[in-house]
């Protein structure tokens, strides 16, 4: 994400812990339990489920611009880590469910909790046995205004809306397993009035009219985090092409940003330019397409949903993101995307290296040198708010800090002086194949650059990921 660092206020997340035990089916020995109510993340508890594991989302959503709702079915294909009695999904917000089944057959269900859908199945689930949830449910899905976090979850726009989701809102459009440990595939299937445009991540595989009403399908082959999911409903131009290397491009701009058509192509050629510059440094493109759409949202941010990241430029009428912006976007590809933090205190590995990929890009086409770049900013006075809290643990209340983004930036470059360019370029290569389409902590990787450099990062690590204030040099 690229976002302009501020204050960060505390975010108040209840947790519905219900713990009763049901009895196993009939002649079965093993004992059943429900699965834990949070994936455990101690920023965000109330975030993720416990007890299965998510393959597949097949989201099925109308929208009505007349009403600004959604009619929509989601069906969650899972496999149970555990025999399950009952589980949780993150379900957040107005939506009435109308029905929800459990492999076809009607199940029990009640919410509770911040966000919580407590769904109890008709017989216990054994463990490693593969099941669908279908949950159908209509109405007009929640925007989130928090102050510390700034909007995401189901944003209206001018014409339509547009979903996303970090740190969360997947919940309010989709029931989720919302924590980025927990990644599966998608399809959608998006219906609007045919004067409307309907987007999602992943590649387009079929458009067809019917009547008023215009449908298009996406799928999403590689495993993706929920905060990554993105729909965008409203008038598009839509672009499409292939980078040189041969990755399908394919970029869409509001028309309510008035943007010129140069100016558009523009935006596919410098996304196709800089995805294929990124893969020289980091290693094949991780997933089936690339691309990027220009929203009017109001948010004030870029987020980086896989494979196609949403810029919201409505403070810049007419405007496409920078080279820079989308250096940093689509460098979020390898760092964040193909390989999620493990928990959110672990974010500066996404937003470090983004903003490192700005500096990358910057120096090959005639900005300033990254070390000119880091100089300037560690020149940043030691009393100024930038070098409070931990790189590696910046509080729930500031993961979208400078301290993340800059900070971050400044170590992975220090690293860089400390084992050499040659280990250096290896390791961007090396980190993101190694956990690809996975999770991994500050620990997992400040072992694979040891590994990688046959060097002690202890006290780089303790210094400038760590330890709060400026490290000396």
């Amino acid at each position: 994400m690229s976002r302009t660092p501020r204050a960060l206020a505390a975010v108040t997340l209840g947790i519905a812990a219900s713990l009763a035990v049901t009895a196993a089916p009939a002649g079965a020995a093993a004992r059943f339990t429900p699965g834990a109510p949070s994936a455990g993340d101690p920023y965000f508890p109330d975030m993720g489920n416990g007890g299965y594991d998510v393959a597949h989302y097949d989201i099925g959503l109308k929208y009505d611009p007349g009403t600004k709702s959604i009619q929509a079915v989601t069906k969650v294909e899972a496999r149970a880590t555990q025999n399950l009695s009952r589980f949780d999904l993150d379900f957040l917000g107005p939506l009435k469910i109308s029905s929800l089944t459990v492999d076809g057959r009607k199940a029990s269900f009640t919410r509770t909790g911040a966000q919580e859908l407590v769904i109890t199945p008709r017989e216990g689930l054994r463990k490693n046995r593969r099941f669908t949830v279908t949950v159908a449910y209509s109405g007009v899905p929640q925007t989130i205004n928090d102050d510390a976090l700034g909007t995401s979850g189901w944003v209206p726009t001018p014409d339509g809306a547009v979903m996303l989701n970090q740190p969360f809102g997947a919940a309010t459009v989709y029931p989720v397993n919302d924590h980025p440990t927990d990644k599966a595939t998608y399809t959608y299937t998006l219906s609007a009035p045919k004067d409307l445009t309907t987007l999602a991540n992943g590649d387009l595989r079929g458009r067809w009219t019917k009547g008023a009403w215009t449908t298009t399908r996406w799928d999403v082959r590689n495993p993706m985090a929920s905060e990554l999911a993105m729909i965008a409903i409203g008038r598009y131009d839509v672009l499409a092409g292939r980078t040189k290397a041969g990755v399908p491009n394919l970029t869409a701009t509001d028309r309510a940003m008035a943007i010129k058509p140069e100016d558009a192509k523009k935006f596919l050629d410098q996304t196709a330019e800089v995805t294929d510059f990124e893969a020289g440094l980091y290693g094949r493109y991780p997933f089936t397409s690339t691309g990027g759409i220009v929203v009017k949202a109001g948010v004030g941010y870029a987020l980086e949903t896989q494979g196609r990241p949403v810029y919201d430029l409505g403070r810049r009428p007419g405007g496409i993101p920078s080279a820079g912006l989308l250096a940093h976007e689509l460098g979020h590809q390898w760092f964040g995307d193909a390989v999620s933090p493990a928990k959110w205190a672990d974010i500066w590995l996404n937003e470090g290296f983004a903003t490192y990929s700005e500096w990358l890009y910057g120096a090959a086409h005639g900005g300033d040198t990254v070390q000119k770049v880091f100089d300037e900013t560690y020149a940043t006075p030691a009393s100024d708010g930038l070098w409070k809290g931990k790189v590696a643990d910046p509080g729930r209340d500031h993961i979208f800090d400078g301290l993340v983004y800059d900070r971050g930036a400044m170590a992975v470059h220090v690293l860089r002086t400390k084992i050499g360019d040659g280990a250096f370029y290896r390791l961007l290569k090396a980190w993101p194949s190694a956990y690809r389409y996975g999770n991994a902590s500050t620990k997992d990787f400040v072992r694979f650059a040891e590994r990688v450099s046959h060097k002690n990062l202890d006290a780089w690590a303790d210094a400038w990921l760590y330890s709060e204030g400026k490290p000396s040099l």
